[in-house]
């Protein structure tokens, strides 16, 4: 069995790691980390509202702990959310309306097409019948007006 050749020169990612991050906390320091402190709390936190972990926000595991017991705290007394939900659209991709090659699924649009221009043609009546109602009522109310004016 050959063996592996030493390695040379330094780790990639050991250089990268180089310095290490330093925690909020301690650039600002904050001796008590208070629930009802949303602004700092927030910077522990992703736009999803997940709390980051301590590689990225460079905390020590006690700052950690007391950084997640309060976000935790926050979000019970309705100060921070759970989540928050983010909105994208949707790349185009395909066309919506490019369904003749689908066999089935074409004529079940189409079909839903024509149930929902039945029900648009059935709302359009039934306003035109209140709307003749309507009419009448106000013709009625007229003629009782003039009965009532002549008496």
């Amino acid at each position: 069995m050959a063996k592996a050749a030493p390695k040379r020169g330094k780790n990639k990612d050991n250089a990268r790691r180089s310095k290490k991050k330093i925690s909020v906390l301690a650039q600002e320091k904050v001796d008590y980390v208070d629930y009802k402190d949303i602004n700092l709390l927030r910077r522990f936190m992703s736009d999803r509202a997940k709390i980051r972990a301590r590689r990225v926000s460079g905390n020590d595991s006690q700052q950690q702990k007391e950084i997640a017991r309060a976000i935790k705290n926050a979000r019970e007394m309705a100060l921070l959310p759970y989540t928050n939900r983010v909105t994208t659209q949707r790349g185009g991709g395909r066309d919506r309306g490019d369904r003749g090659d689908r066999g089935d699924r074409g004529l079940r649009l189409e079909n839903a097409e024509i149930r929902e221009t039945e029900t648009v043609d059935a709302i359009e009546e039934t306003f035109t019948e209140v709307e003749a109602v309507e009419i009448d009522m106000v013709e009625i109310e007229a003629v009782e007006t003039a009965a009532e004016v002549t008496e």
